[in-house]
């Protein structure tokens, strides 16, 4: 989860860069900051951490859309996709079937978590949706 926020950080100046492709380049810079990635990798690691061992799948999907969003007002401005951004203002958040990589990007916190390949999966299925 550290390597993932990091390379997020490390990596946001260059997010949208298309030119050269070099390994020689500051860690940070001035414009490195945090990214709707970072914040939602946060709010994913914040809802799991937040559920009990027994806690049931409803109760968990419930705990991490009010923490994207709890998150997504805190930094309103972190960089969400249009879709995702109507999304966090939802009164009744329903998945949409986003063309982003935004599930992928923030599921680290599920395998540091948990230890067996079956309850990483299906915690990752439900972070995704």
């Amino acid at each position: 989860m550290y390597g993932a926020i990091l390379g997020d950080i490390i990596g946001s100046p260059y997010e949208f860069d298309q030119g050269d492709k070099t390994k020689d380049f500051p860690l940070f810079s001035k414009r490195s900051e945090l990214t709707d990635d970072t914040v939602m990798t946060v709010a994913v690691a914040d809802a799991f951490l937040d559920a009990q061992p027994n806690a049931d799948i409803e109760w968990i999907r419930n705990r991490l859309v009010r923490g994207m969003q709890k998150y997504g007002k805190l930094f309103p401005y972190a960089g969400y996709g249009g879709m995702f951004r109507r999304w966090l203002k939802c009164d009744d958040p329903q998945p949409y079937g986003s063309f982003g990589n935004g599930s992928a990007m923030r599921v680290s916190a599920v395998a540091w978590l948990y230890n067996d390949l079956e309850t990483v999966r299906s915690m990752a299925r439900l972070s995704a949706e």
